[in-house]
């Protein structure tokens, strides 16, 4: 019988303070520092999950909403959204609060897909995801479509399988000058 876990049992949040160590040259905390911060939350959130030591696979996509300034209190938070066989999807939200004033912003969310892993390093069984509730299923739900888009997306633009004659005309209105060899 497979074991499942529900996704209170993993989630995971920390909150930092952000100090000048962490900022890039335009005085902002540097997105290299939170991707890092993201990394790690989402490592611990898979670990704690399936009990393994965990790999990132992947990353989704991580769009910067709103610079974080140093001296902001930043605050990650991670819940599995989706469990496959052997990997599962993190998601991953940060949130930046000014000390002084007491503001909140969204700066970013972004998926991870961790894969569990033996003392040997090879994958092995994740347990299950209990879904409580409807927004567990969009989340469930989403993580699996976009799973399938990029392995069709990947698929789709093999060197071996690419036709580019198909994409000519696509390139026209783009800031690109398409000089192909023979």
């Amino acid at each position: 019988m497979q074991e499942f876990k529900s996704v209170k049992d993993s989630q995971v949040s920390i909150t930092e303070l952000m100090l000048p160590s962490h900022s890039n040259f335009g005085g902002k905390v540097h997105g290299g520092h939170i991707l890092n911060l993201m990394d790690q939350i989402a490592f611990a959130c898979a670990s704690k999950h399936s009990q393994r030591y965990c790999v990132t696979a992947s990353v989704n996509r991580v769009d910067f909403l709103n610079p974080i300034d140093v001296g902001e209190l930043v605050t990650l938070r991670a819940s599995i959204n989706y469990t496959g066989k052997t990997s599962m999807v993190v998601g991953v939200r940060v949130d930046s609060e000014n000390i002084t004033t007491g503001e909140k912003r969204h700066c970013n969310s972004s998926y991870f897909t961790m894969v569990a892993k033996d003392e040997n390093g090879n994958s092995v069984p994740v347990p299950g995801l209990i879904v409580t509730d409807k927004q567990g299923v969009r989340r469930f739900a989403r993580s699996k479509y976009r799973k399938l888009e990029a392995k069709e997306r990947d698929t789709k633009f093999e060197s071996h399988k690419f036709n580019a004659d198909k994409y000519l005309a696509e390139l026209e209105n783009e800031n690109c000058k398409v000089v192909l060899g023979s």
